[in-house]
């Protein structure tokens, strides 16, 4: 779970929704401020149980740098409703919301965007991009990685899906903080992020816990189908990330034909962790390919 630095709007960002075909999205809109010039427009995509806040300290210095950069909560996450329906959560159903959000946001100038995937979001802008290689301009995959997450996390992952499917979210947050509390786990300093995370996990549809839980123990590898499609690739992680682990990431980054970029001071939300690096990492990759 990722854990932002802050939560206040940062300058040049507003809070929008975006309508795609399953309902409107919430997203977090920043756009460069008067007098910079305009680069291209990039959609963040989110974790598991991450949600849009988890790139609020990017936000400001990626529209700084020229860039209407637009952050969403996927279907059931935290402030976008979603359905019941576990399967709703397949990956070919939230790429295709992402589909719309590319719709959305593009125009006759900006035919296709930059799409940046974290963690499980990464899995969902791949499945995007290789359903619509057209309306990609370039795509980066941030602590992401080949197909089904895998050891501990994996772990992690089918508890939360098997909790989800009879407790409700807020019953699981209280769960989850008990055994933080027993493990000696310190509190985020913040008590305004900490309410945040509390109102976030408590908002997530069950039904998205246990879908987005499956699709992200079942994922397939399509590395090759993405190496095919010829589209400017990223592929970057935290130093420290222990989600998929890194040598993991290594090795899909040269099956992409590409290097991983690590990122200093940061595990697996390099965005919260160390934003500055992360924001110039994605400002100068999309530089190149704009």
């Amino acid at each position: 779970m990722s854990t932002p630095p802050f939560v206040d709007l940062p300058p040049h960002t507003a809070a929008v929704r975006l309508p795609t075909a399953g309902g409107p999205l919430a997203a977090l809109r920043a756009t460069p401020p008067a007098g910079t010039a305009r680069n291209g427009i990039a959609v963040l995509v989110p974790g598991y149980t991450g949600s849009k806040e988890d790139f609020i300290a990017v936000l400001a210095p990626l529209a700084e740098a020229g860039y209407e950069a637009v952050a969403i909560d996927q279907r059931g996450q935290n402030e976008s409703a979603g359905p019941e329906d576990p399967d709703a959560y397949t990956l070919p159903r939230l790429a295709a919301d992402l589909a719309d959000v590319v719709d959305a946001l593009a125009d006759a100038d900006t035919a296709s965007l930059h799409i940046m995937g974290h963690s499980f979001g990464g899995l969902v802008a791949r499945e995007h991009a290789l359903a619509h290689p057209g309306r990609v301009r370039s795509l980066a995959l941030l602590d992401s990685g080949p197909a089904a997450i895998p050891g501990r996390s994996a772990e992690q992952a089918k508890l939360l899906a098997a909790a989800a499917g009879f407790m409700t979210s807020a019953e699981i947050w209280a769960e989850m903080q008990k055994m933080a509390a027993a493990e000696g786990a310190p509190q985020h300093p913040d008590p305004d992020v900490r309410a945040f995370l509390k109102r976030r996990f408590e908002n997530n549809d069950t039904g998205m816990l246990v879908g987005m839980g499956t699709s992200i123990l079942s994922a397939a590898d399509r590395t090759a189908e993405l190496a095919a499609t010829g589209l400017p690739l990223l592929v970057a992680a935290g130093v420290g990330d222990d989600a998929w682990p890194v040598q993991l990431q290594k090795e899909t980054a040269t099956r992409l034909g590409t290097d991983l970029v690590l990122i200093e001071d940061a595990a697996h939300s390099p965005a919260a962790e160390n934003p500055a690096a992360t924001a110039r990492l994605l400002a100068g990759f999309w530089a190149r390919n704009d």
